[in-house]
């Protein structure tokens, strides 16, 4: 008969495959999954997982293990959530909103597994235009938003930051920082920076399309986009270059535009939003489902 705190430690190290990984996502102190584990299979007698320098696999018995309990652990999680939800009554209809694909991608994942837990409240989604970055949101058209910070608005609440990428520029791919490893931020100021136009806040502008390099050199002003799908074309014309988060390649990738990290500048942040007087029952269980699926990671 297995414990509960071995079975959470086995899934958790067979699907990170990484023990300090899965030790974080238990939020457990160093070393105590590897302890968990290591005294099961001594219990069992098998070897559930091949360890090397490198990397942690699955042996022919842990994988086997795997395929029987972690069907049957998402079973009684679920079980366990909804009665939660009835008795907390969490049902009617939650709003959300994304300002990306790749924050488009886990809105959707998380409504998946919310739905499973909640079955009396319906989840609705729509994306975000950054031209008005939290119109929707203060209007009540959504209820909460995933969107990149930093958010510094006083009828607004911040959550902690729930995943970040590389910042990236977006070049012609005959642009010769498209044969670089990397830029620097400085070198925004060689080349016609495309940005967002609209009620966006200008602080928050300046954070992701800035208007002078860290030196103090002026960026040089290109088109103006009101909708993100704008951008690729425009960089990709020679129109002027922009700034993205890399996974922006992964979603937005097309013949004549390559994505280059930046060296020396801060990641972008993602993080959720709700309007100060709208934290409801549904707000904080679809955030805390968004936080235990996929803190740390898009």
């Amino acid at each position: 008969m297995l414990e509960r705190h071995e079975i959470e430690a086995f899934l958790a190290v067979a699907e990170e495959l990484h023990f300090r990984r899965a030790t974080e996502r238990l939020g457990l102190a160093q070393g105590r999954v590897s302890q968990i584990v290591g005294r099961l299979e001594r219990r069992l007698g098998v070897a559930l997982f091949a360890r090397t320098s490198r990397k942690v696999t699955l042996t022919p018995a842990g994988q086997r293990l795997y395929d029987g309990l972690a069907p049957a652990h998402q079973e009684i999680q679920e079980a366990v959530a909804q009665a939660l939800a009835t008795g907390k009554g969490i049902t009617g209809t939650l709003r959300v909103g994304f300002s990306s694909a790749w924050a488009g991608d886990m809105v959707l994942r998380t409504a998946e597994a919310f739905r499973r837990t909640h079955l009396g409240c319906l989840v609705e989604i729509q994306e975000i235009p950054l031209y008005d970055t939290f119109g929707p949101l203060r209007a009540g058209v959504v209820d909460l938003q995933l969107t990149e910070f930093p958010v510094e608005e006083p009828d607004l609440v911040a959550g902690s930051v729930i995943f970040s990428d590389t910042r990236a520029m977006m070049v012609p791919a005959d642009h010769p920082f498209a044969r670089q490893e990397s830029v620097s931020v400085e070198d925004l100021a060689r080349a016609p920076l495309i940005g967002v136009t609209g009620d966006s806040p200008p602080y928050w502008r300046e954070y992701i399309w800035p208007s002078k390099t860290p030196q103090g050199k002026p960026i040089p002003r290109g088109p103006t986009f009101v909708y993100w799908l704008e951008v690729p074309p425009l960089v990709a014309s020679g129109r002027g270059i922009s700034v993205a988060s890399l996974l922006a390649a992964h979603y937005h990738g097309r013949p004549g535009l390559t994505y280059v990290p930046f060296c020396d500048a801060p990641p972008i942040d993602y993080g959720l939003i709700w309007r100060r007087d709208g934290f409801t029952s549904r707000v904080q269980a679809f955030t805390d489902t968004l936080c235990r699926i996929h803190a740390g990671r898009p």
